[in-house]
C-alpha cells in the first residue's frame, strides 16, 4: 500500500467519529454549528488516526491559506550577516506558530526580483504580507498594493504622507538618538560626530535628525554617512577621524556601525572612551556585550517589533469581512528605546 493510500481520510475521521462528512469538515475548518459534545468526538477521532487535512481542499472552505510571506528588501548576504534581521524573524515566527501560521520567506537580490515578488503576492498563495527594511524608492508597496494584499510594515513608511492607509510597527528611532546625543554631551563632550545608517531608509534620517536635534549647530563635517554594516563603520569613522581633529564622541546608527568604528579607533591608537566616547544603536546581544570596550547603545525591542508586526497582520486577517476589505482603521505603532550603559561611553 502506498503512502498516499495509507493517508487517513476525512471518511474515516467520520466513521470513527460516529458523524457525516460534513460534521467533520466543518469542525476541521473551524465553522460553527456543532454541538460540543460531537466536535470533541471528531477531534478525538482526529488525534486517533493523525488526520491532516489537506490544504487546498481547506482553502477552498475557509478562503485561508494559513500562510504569511515574510518580505525582507535586502539581498540574501546582508540578510543572514545583520543579526537585526535574525532577530525580527525570530519574533514573527513565534508568533505566526503560535497561530499555526506558515512563515514564507522572500527576499529581494535585484530589481528584477521585485517582479517576482510581486507576481506570487498577486497570485494568492498567502493570506497577507510582512513587509521590512524597505527603502525609499522601492517599488515593493505599489506592488503589494495593486495585488490587493493585507500588509504590516516594519518601520515607519518613508512614501507615505499619512493619507494612505498603512499599518505599521516602528521604534522611536529619533527620541532614542536624542537620549544618545544628549548622554554624550552630558559627558562634557564637545566635539560629537554621528554616522548615519543608509539615508534612504527612514529609521536612518530619523536617527540623523535625532542627532540634530540635539545638536542643531554642529558642523556638517561631524557627520559621516554609512550604511548600517561594519564595513560602512569603519569607512564613515576614517572620514571623520581624518577632517574633524578634536573628535572626542561618536554616535552610530546602529550597534554593527559602532563595532566597525571601534576597530579604526583601535587601529588608530585611540582610547575608548578616554579619548573618543561611542554609543550605538539596537542592543543587539551578545555583539554589544564583546565589543572592545563594551558598547553603550539605545536599546530597540527587535524581537517584539517583529512579534507585533505578525500578531497585527493576523488581527488584521482574523477580522476581514468577505469582500476583502480592512475591517479596522490602520494605525501605526511605535515602541520604546532606552540608553544602555556600559563601558564605551
Amino acid at each position: 500500500m502506498t503512502e498516499t493510500a495509507s493517508r487517513p481520510t476525512l471518511e474515516a475521521v467520520a466513521a470513527r467519529a460516529g458523524v457525516s462528512r460534513a460534521t467533520v469538515s466543518r469542525v476541521v475548518n473551524g465553522g460553527e454549528g456543532v454541538r460540543e459534545p460531537l466536535a470533541e468526538r471528531v477531534r478525538r477521532a482526529v488525534a486517533e488516526l493523525g488526520y491532516v487535512p489537506n490544504q487546498a481542499a481547506r482553502s477552498l472552505v475557509t478562503k485561508r491559506h494559513d500562510a504569511v510571506a515574510v518580505v525582507v528588501a535586502e539581498p540574501e548576504s546582508r540578510v543572514f550577516a545583520d543579526p537585526f534581521f535574525a532577530l525580527q524573524l525570530r519574533g514573527i515566527s513565534k508568533e505566526l506558530t503560535a497561530h499555526d501560521t506558515q512563515l514564507v520567506l522572500l527576499l529581494t537580490e535585484g530589481r528584477e526580483d521585485h517582479a517576482r515578488v510581486g507576481r506570487y503576492l498577486a497570485g494568492g498563495h498567502v493570506d497577507g504580507a510582512l513587509v521590512f527594511s524597505l527603502h525609499f524608492d522601492d517599488p515593493l508597496p505599489g506592488l503589494i498594493q495593486r495585488a490587493g494584499m493585507p500588509v504590516v510594515f516594519g518601520g515607519r513608511p518613508g512614501w507615505s504622507d499619512g493619507t494612505d492607509e498603512v499599518v505599521y510597527v516602528d521604534s522611536d528611532n529619533r527620541g532614542g538618538a536624542r537620549r544618545a546625543v544628549r548622554h554624550l554631551v552630558g559627558l562634557g563632550r564637545g566635539r560629537v560626530g554621528h554616522i548615519t545608517g543608509a539615508l534612504d531608509q527612514t529609521s536612518a534620517v530619523d536617527r540623523l535628525e535625532g542627532y540634530r536635534d540635539v545638536l542643531p549647530d554642529a558642523d556638517p563635517a561631524l557627520v559621516a554617512e554609512g550604511d548600517f554594516t561594519p564595513a560602512g563603520g569603519e569607512r564613515a569613522m576614517r572620514e571623520l577621524l581624518d577632517r574633524c581633529p578634536g573628535l572626542d564622541a561618536v554616535f552610530a546608527a546602529n550597534d554593527l556601525t559602532a563595532s566597525g568604528a571601534l576597530r579604526v579607533l583601535r587601529e588608530r591608537g585611540l582610547r575608548v572612551p578616554d579619548d573618543i566616547a561611542v554609543v550605538g544603536f539596537d542592543d543587539m546581544l551578545p555583539l554589544a556585550e564583546q565589543t572592545d570596550p563594551p558598547l553603550t547603545t539605545v536599546r530597540q525591542d527587535i524581537e517584539e517589533m517583529g512579534r507585533l508586526m505578525a500578531r497585527l497582520l493576523l488581527d488584521r486577517l482574523d477580522r476581514r469581512p468577505a469582500d476583502g476589505t480592512a475591517a479596522d482603521p490602520p494605525s501605526g505603532v511605535v515602541l520604546p528605546t532606552t540608553l544602555v550603559r556600559r563601558a564605551s561611553a
